[in-house]
C-alpha cells in the first residue's frame, strides 16, 4: 500500500509542516497586500515567503554553494532536506526516484533582464527538476509533472504507479512555484486576481490570490501486515479530463465528478471525514466543484478549501494541500474554510465555516486546471 512516510511545507507561514499546520489551525492566514512588488503598477494579494530566510536556511546545507540555484531550485532541496531528516532514506540511492510538479518554474527567465540563473537552460522544468536531483546525488532521471493546476495531484499520482511497478523503494514528490512579475501580470490580464484575501464559495467572492511554497511528500509502498496506526495510505487516485475550455471549467463538473466517482467506487463515503476542493475563489471554478460534489452524491459531507490560507500555490499545491489535509486527518481536526461566511453556490454543501472534530479515517483532496484537466486523491488513516 502506498504510505506516506514523511513531508514538509515551506511557505509564508513556516519552513516545517508542523509550523505551518499549527498556523492553519489556529486560523493564521500567510495572505498579505503587496504594493509595487516585481515593479507592478497594480497592487496584488498574495502569499509570498521571506527570500533572506529562505537564503539564510539554504546557505546552511551541505553543498548549498554547490552552484548558483535559483530561487525555486532552493525551496524545493531545502523542502527535501527537510523531509528526509528524520528517516533513514538515501536520496543517492537507485531505488529513489525524484518527481518534480511545478507549473511555471523559472519562467521569469524569458525576462532578458532577469540575472539569477547561471545557464539559459534553467528556464526549462527538466533542468531544474536535474539540478535537484544532482543536489542529493541522485542516479535517475527525475520525472517533470506541468499540467496546470493538477500538477501537484498528478505528480502523487505518477509516484503512486511508479511504486506499484516495484521499480522504487521511496519516490520523493515535491510540488513548487515561485511567483514573479510574468506570473502576476498574467493573472492580473486575465481578471482573475482579487485585490482582498480570497473566499472560496462564498457569496462575494471575487477572484483568487496567489502563493508561494514548496512542499514535499515521501512515498513507499508498504506490505498491509507492516502497516502501522498512524500511518497515512494513498488508497485511490484518478485524473478525469472534460476539456471543456481551455481556461474555463465545465459547467457540470463533468470532469471532477468522474474523478470523485472514481475514488469512492470502493468505500463507504460515510467514512470520509472531509472535502479538501480546490475552491479557488472564482465564481465558475466553485459552483463547477459543488456540483461535481453533489452529483458525486457527497453533499453531506464536510467540505473545506485551503486557498485562504495559502494563496493558489499553483504547482505546489496538490502536494502542500494533500498534506495538511493527512496532517489534520491524523489530528482528528476538520479545518475551516478561511474566508468562508455564506455560501454563494447553487448547490447546500456542508462547508466548514468553523474548525470541526472527526473519528473518521479517511478524506479526499480535489484539484481542477485549465484545460479540463481535474484530479481527486484518497486517503486513508490507519488506526
Amino acid at each position: 500500500m502506498i504510505t506516506v512516510v514523511n513531508d514538509n511545507i515551506i511557505s509564508a507561514l513556516g519552513f516545517t509542516t508542523g509550523e505551518n499546520f499549527a498556523k492553519v489551525k489556529q486560523g493564521k492566514s500567510g495572505l498579505a497586500f503587496w504594493r509595487d512588488y516585481f515593479d507592478l503598477p497594480e497592487p496584488f494579494m498574495a502569499s509570498i515567503m521571506k527570500g533572506k530566510k529562505l537564503n539564510n536556511a539554504f546557505r546552511h546545507l551541505p553543498n548549498a554553494s554547490k552552484r548558483p540555484y535559483t530561487q525555486l531550485e532552493k525551496a524545493a532541496i531545502l523542502s527535501i532536506s527537510n523531509a528526509l531528516q528524520t528517516t533513514e532514506i538515501n536520496p543517492a540511492h537507485a531505488k529513489v526516484l525524484f518527481i518534480l510538479s511545478t507549473t511555471k518554474g523559472n519562467v521569469l527567465f524569458l525576462d532578458p533582464l532577469q540575472k539569477e540563473g547561471s545557464e539559459p537552460e534553467q528556464v526549462f522544468l527538466w533542468r531544474s527538476a536535474e539540478l535537484i536531483a544532482d543536489y542529493f546525488g541522485n542516479p535517475n532521471t527525475p520525472v517533470t509533472v506541468s499540467n496546470a493546476c493538477i500538477s501537484g495531484a498528478q505528480a502523487l499520482i505518477a509516484a503512486q504507479r511508479a511504486l506499484q511497478l516495484r521499480k522504487y523503494k521511496y519516490v520523493i514528490v515535491t510540488g513548487v512555484d515561485m511567483l514573479s512579475r510574468f506570473i502576476v501580470s498574467g493573472f492580473q490580464s486575465f481578471k482573475a486576481l482579487s485585490l482582498n484575501k480570497c473566499k472560496p464559495f462564498d457569496t462575494n467572492r471575487d477572484g483568487l490570490n496567489l502563493g508561494e511554497a514548496a512542499a514535499t511528500m515521501i512515498l513507499s509502498d508498504k506490505k498491509e501486515a507492516d502497516l502501522r496506526p498512524g500511518d497515512v495510505v494513498l488508497s485511490s487516485s484518478a485524473i478525469r479530463n472534460d476539456a471543456n475550455h481551455i481556461s474555463g471549467p465545465s459547467r457540470t463538473g463533468e470532469g471532477a465528478y468522474l474523478a470523485l466517482r472514481r475514488v469512492c467506487s470502493d468505500i463507504n463515503t460515510d467514512e470520509l471525514a472531509f472535502i479538501n476542493a480546490h475552491g479557488t475563489a472564482t465564481p465558475y471554478n466553485d459552483e463547477m466543484e459543488a456540483i461535481a460534489i453533489t452529483r458525486a452524491g457527497l453533499q453531506h459531507i464536510p467540505v473545506n478549501c485551503l486557498k485562504g490560507y495559502f494563496g493558489h500555490t499553483l504547482g505546489a499545491a496538490g502536494v502542500l494541500e494533500s498534506i495538511i489535509s493527512t496532517r489534520a486527518l491524523k489530528d482528528r481536526t476538520v479545518l475551516k474554510t478561511h474566508g468562508l461566511e455564506m455560501s454563494g453556490v447553487s448547490r447546500p454543501l456542508q462547508f466548514v465555516t468553523k474548525k470541526q472534530a472527526t473519528t473518521r479515517n479517511r478524506c479526499i483532496n480535489m484539484l481542477s486546471g485549465f484545460g479540463g484537466c481535474n484530479a481527486a486523491l484518497l486517503y486513508t488513516l490507519i488506526t
